[in-house]
């Protein structure tokens, strides 16, 4: 830690982008050796599960990290999003309106990659499905998701997954 705390901003900020690229290689790569043992159909479940664990430990240390309320929303979900490990190295943008919150990843670096490579989208919804419901539901358990698109979906060129979140309608008495 020594190290760190001797760094300049801008060392640091390099850093917290070279330990989110190794990250998602590290993601990538473990994927790749599940999908070669034992083919694409068990390391998209097993890539589901470690999402569905990881998720709500990634959405409650930003939730204490940035002191977020337990019961925050979709205001509290919406700055949830731009803290996330990957916020730093894809393009994404979320709209909070009329009690939705949709969000849009604009650009993100394993469909690009595919892309400059001429492969088809990597078939990322049913991870998604998990990954954004789980997420949501750790900051605030009344968030409900919906996909708008996510590969293998057709999607348009504007962004690569749009997501959809709301709040559940609690019924009387129910309120916490």
């Amino acid at each position: 830690m020594d190290a760190l705390e001797q760094m300049s901003r801008e060392q640091l900020v390099a850093v917290i982008h070279d330990f989110a690229k190794n990250w998602l290689a590290h993601d990538g790569l473990w994927f790749q050796a599940i999908e070669h043992a034992h083919g694409m159909d068990a390391a998209i479940a097993a890539d589901a599960e470690a999402w569905r664990r990881f998720s709500p430990i990634e959405a409650a240390r930003i939730r204490r990290r940035l002191a977020l309320p337990e019961r925050g929303g979709l205001e509290a979900l919406r700055t949830a999003l731009d803290h996330r490990m990957y916020a730093v190295l894809n393009r994404q943008h979320a709209v909070l309106a009329d009690g939705v919150l949709r969000f849009y990843m604009d650009d993100c670096r394993v469909q690009s990659a595919r892309m400059r490579k001429g492969l088809p989208d990597f078939p990322c919804k049913q991870v998604g499905l998990v990954e954004y419901a789980e997420f949501a539901r750790a900051i605030d358990p009344r968030i409900q998701t919906r996909c708008l698109a996510c590969p293998p979906d057709a999607h348009p060129r504007a962004y690569h997954c749009g997501w959809e979140f709301s709040i559940a309608e609690e019924p009387l008495g129910q309120a916490g």
